[in-house]
């Protein structure tokens, strides 16, 4: 009886940290599609001086759906700001400000600080 109680007790651990870690990977699949969907609406709009705004609302939205959220969103904008500054000649100055924007929204900021006059109401 102690054996199977034992058994029991460890299996309740072990499936307990299945369900945490499977809510971990859902969250940051769909954190990562949040991501995408900023950033496609980014270039929808085609809006000068909104990519601020749009680093901020797809980390808010992210990290909205919880810690694997939060983590996908921080790993997407870290490696975008990396890959960006090398590649495309953007100064320390402007993936700075980007970064500012990705860690507000994390926080839970209101991506519509950095909103631009004029952005129409669809995004």
């Amino acid at each position: 009886m102690r054996t199977f109680t034992l058994f029991v007790f460890f299996l309740s651990i072990y499936l307990s940290q299945v369900h945490c870690f499977w809510d971990f990977a859902k969250q940051a699949v769909q954190g990562a599609r949040d991501m995408h969907r900023a950033y496609s609406d980014m270039k929808e709009a085609n809006w000068k001086n909104s990519d601020k705004y749009f680093h901020a609302r797809g980390n808010y939205d992210a990290a909205k759906r919880g810690p694997g959220g939060e983590w996908a969103a921080k790993v997407i904008s870290n490696f975008r700001e990396s890959y960006q500054s090398g590649l495309s000649g953007q100064g320390p100055a402007d993936t700075a400000a980007d970064q500012r924007a990705n860690k507000w929204g994390r926080s839970g900021g209101d991506p519509n600080k950095y909103r631009p006059k004029g952005l129409p109401n669809k995004y």
